[in-house]
C-alpha cells in the first residue's frame, strides 16, 4: 500500500508539473506547442477552455487508441483528465506570470519545456500508461512500421495546421517547441539516469483481471487471464 500510494502521489506531481509547463509555454506568448495550437482553436472556436479542449481531445485519442488495441493504463486516464484540470487552474487563477520583455518570454518557454521534461520524467516513471497522445505515437507506429520520429513529425504538424485554421496561436515557438522538446526530455532523462526502455507499465486489464480473481469464490479455477 505505501509503493502503491508513492506511485500515486509521484503521478499527481508529475501531471502537474506538466500543466504548469504547459501553462508557462503558452503564457510566454511566442507560439504554442504543436497540441496546444490545436487545443487553444479548440476553445476559441467551441467557447471552453484550453483545458476542457485538452480533456476533450484526450477522451477522443483514448477511444482511438483502444479501438486499435493500445492497452490504456490508469496513468493514461488521469493524464486524460487532469492535466486539463490543472491548466485552467493555473491559467484562470493567473497564477503564471506574463512578461512583456521577448528576452524573460523566450526564457519562460525553455523553463517550461524543462519542467515537461521533469514531468515527463516523474509520470512515465510510475509505470502506469503513457498519456493519450503518446499512445496514438506508439499505435500508429505499430499499425504503420514507420519510425517514430515520422509519425510523430506527422501528427504534430496535422495538429498545428488544423489548430490553426480555428484560431490557435502559430509563432516562432511553436518550431522552437515542435524541434527541441525531445531533447528537453532526454536531458532530463540522463540527468536522473532514467531508461524509459526499462520501465514496466501497468494496464488496466491486469488490474481487471487481478480484481476477478479475488472476487472469485474458493475452489473456482481462474487462470491468469481472469477467465
Amino acid at each position: 500500500m505505501k509503493e502503491t500510494g508513492q506511485r500515486i502521489v509521484r503521478l499527481f506531481v508529475g501531471l502537474f508539473l506538466y500543466s504548469t509547463g504547459i501553462a508557462m509555454t503558452i503564457n510566454a506568448n511566442v507560439g504554442l506547442a504543436p497540441w496546444d495550437v490545436l487545443h487553444q482553436g479548440l476553445s476559441k472556436t467551441i467557447g471552453i477552455t484550453i483545458g476542457q479542449a485538452s480533456i476533450g481531445m484526450g477522451i477522443i485519442l483514448v477511444v482511438i487508441n483502444s479501438v486499435m488495441k493500445e492497452k490504456l493504463g490508469w496513468g493514461t486516464l488521469s493524464n486524460m483528465i487532469f492535466i486539463g484540470l490543472f491548466l485552467d487552474l493555473l491559467l484562470l487563477n493567473n497564477l503564471i506570470p506574463l512578461f512583456e520583455n521577448i528576452v524573460a518570454r523566450f526564457a519562460m518557454m525553455v523553463g517550461g519545456m524543462f519542467i515537461i521534461g521533469i514531468a515527463t520524467f516523474l509520470y512515465i516513471g510510475v509505470g502506469l500508461g503513457a498519456g493519450p497522445r503518446d499512445g496514438l505515437m506508439v499505435v500508429l507506429t505499430k499499425i504503420t512500421g514507420k519510425s517514430v520520429r515520422l509519425i510523430r513529425g506527422s501528427i504534430e504538424t496535422g495538429v498545428v495546421i488544423v489548430g490553426f485554421l480555428l484560431g490557435g496561436s502559430v509563432g516562432v515557438g511553436t518550431l522552437v517547441m515542435a524541434l527541441s522538446i525531445g531533447y528537453f526530455v532526454q536531458l532530463v532523462f540522463q540527468l536522473f539516469k532514467f531508461d524509459v526502455n526499462k520501465v514496466e507499465h501497468r494496464f488496466i486489464d491486469q488490474d481487471i483481471k487481478l480484481l476477478r480473481k479475488l472476487l472469485a469464490p474458493k475452489g473456482t479455477d481462474v487462470d491468469a487471464e481472469g477467465k
